[in-house]
């Protein structure tokens, strides 16, 4: 009995046509690939739909008027410190002084680095400030806001114990997010 039922599922597998897709138009990949074939496809885009750690400091937008941290509106220049949002009182980059990063010194545990956003573009801040720093053992990165904003979002998502000092850049669009991770 049981040779007669295989005999016939092997009729049925014979009869039964394999049905294959055939993707026409699409190029077909394997198993390795070159930079070449990776350039028919689309770039993938990593999005960030969930924190792992509700507890990391996420800037999600900067705008003339301010940030949006974690969900929430902060209106002007502010620092950020683990855990903490305080307003800023500084009207540009030659406001910063030494008193201003004060801050960033007294706080447990230690800041590593400081991040400083000084609006639309680079600005170099007074020697005497990053000499202060330094001193303190405190790293100190001054980019444009838009940078620094990805850059403190990149440290506190690495685990840093990181800083920033950010002054809204007084041009561009409003509300524009802050350039996420992407793989080219």
């Amino acid at each position: 009995m049981a040779a007669f039922a295989t005999a016939a599922l092997r009729g049925l597998t014979r009869s039964v046509p394999v049905l294959r897709p055939i993707l026409v138009g699409l190029p077909q990949r394997s198993h390795h690939l070159t930079p070449v074939d990776d350039e028919l496809f689309q770039r993938t885009t990593i999005s960030l739909l969930e924190k792992d750690s509700p507890h990391v400091m996420y800037i999600d937008s900067y705008s003339p008027r301010g940030f949006t941290i974690n969900g929430n509106r902060v209106v002007g220049p502010c620092a950020l410190v683990p855990h903490s949002v305080m307003q800023w009182n500084v009207g540009s980059h030659q406001d910063i002084t030494e008193e201003s990063f004060s801050l960033f010194w007294m706080l447990e545990p230690r800041i590593e680095i400081v991040v400083v956003g000084t609006g639309d573009r680079m600005e170099k801040l007074h020697p005497e400030i990053l000499q202060a720093m330094r001193k303190r053992r405190i790293a100190v990165e001054v980019q444009d806001t838009p940078n620094a904003c990805a850059t403190f979002n990149f440290l506190c998502n690495e685990g840093r114990v990181a800083g920033a000092a950010l002054i809204p850049p007084p041009g561009g669009s409003l509300g524009a997010p802050v350039p996420s991770s992407h793989v080219e």
